[in-house]
């Protein structure tokens, strides 16, 4: 029986992975472009005046002509979706940490974090503005609210899903409260917590953005947008939102490295 050279064995197992990524990225490839050509056909067939709905190569024109500029006010507004999204989500996990150990404190904060998602931005946005000023202070404070209980709570529900079996496994070892939970409690939460951190990376994004329509500099990616669509400039509004999904797509793609390098055995990294 003839054996398989060594160097070919990665390679016919990389094959099945290449189709496997083909079949589940080519959906939404696809559905992307009809969109897009649909939105084309339909400006041009109804005749739609582009200061009410630009088409989409023109707004690619106008993205391109004004690329620096876009960029630089969204790497602004980014700053603060980054900053908002680090302390929310590390407070977020801190809390999480504790409240597994006290259950008290657990009832205490859930109520609040499941009242907090009820409240949209645009009610938190003036207030925020009113105690941190018009600056990046307010945007990272309505950042780090929207980020830090999605955070808490998927990270607690990890914190606290640990199997029972396991969790005797562990105490028939003799294992101390700090191994438990290093070894046990932490790893199993890992998933639960970069599940929210994806979520999160979107969540800073919106909140950033929509928060800067309520006041901040003409260099963040907020006010470009309410300005430039208040005086009709549609063509550069569709450009900035185009910078802001670029950039939450580039944010969110970042994160899912993170967590296919700090788990590599999870069944989703292997599947991949």
């Amino acid at each position: 029986m003839a054996r398989v050279p060594a160097a070919a064995i990665p390679r016919a197992r990389a094959a099945p992975r290449r189709r496997n990524r083909l079949r589940e990225y080519l959906p939404a490839a696809v559905a992307f472009v009809l969109a897009t050509a649909l939105w084309e056909a339909f400006v041009f067939g109804f005749n739609i005046q582009f200061y009410l709905l630009p088409a989409p190569h023109v707004i690619v024109q106008t993205f391109r002509e004004q690329a620096q500029v876009l960029f630089g006010i969204g790497l602004y507004t980014f700053q603060e979706a980054l900053a908002g999204y680090v302390i929310g989500c590390a407070l977020g996990v801190l809390a999480a940490m504790a409240a597994s150990r006290a259950p008290a404190f657990a009832d205490l904060i859930l109520p609040y974090a499941i009242a907090s998602a009820s409240v949209p931005i645009i009610a938190l946005a003036p207030l925020a503005i009113v105690w941190f000023g018009v600056g990046q202070g307010s945007k990272i404070a309505i950042v780090t609210l929207m980020t830090f209980f999605p955070t808490f709570i998927s990270t607690l529900r990890g914190l606290l899903g640990v199997p029972q079996q396991s969790l005797e496994l562990m105490h028939s070892y003799a294992a101390s409260e700090g191994q438990v939970f290093f070894k046990l409690r932490l790893p199993t939460s890992l998933p639960y917590m970069f599940n929210a951190f994806k979520v999160g990376t979107t969540l800073s994004m919106i909140g950033a953005v929509v928060s800067e329509f309520f006041g901040g500099p003409e260099r963040s990616l907020g006010v470009y947008i309410k300005s430039t669509a208040a005086l009709f400039q549609t063509r550069q509004a569709w450009s900035a939102i185009l910078v802001a999904c670029a950039l939450g797509l580039a944010f969110y793609l970042v994160v899912v490295l993170v967590e296919r390098l700090v788990m590599p055995w999870h069944v989703s990294a292997r599947e991949r």
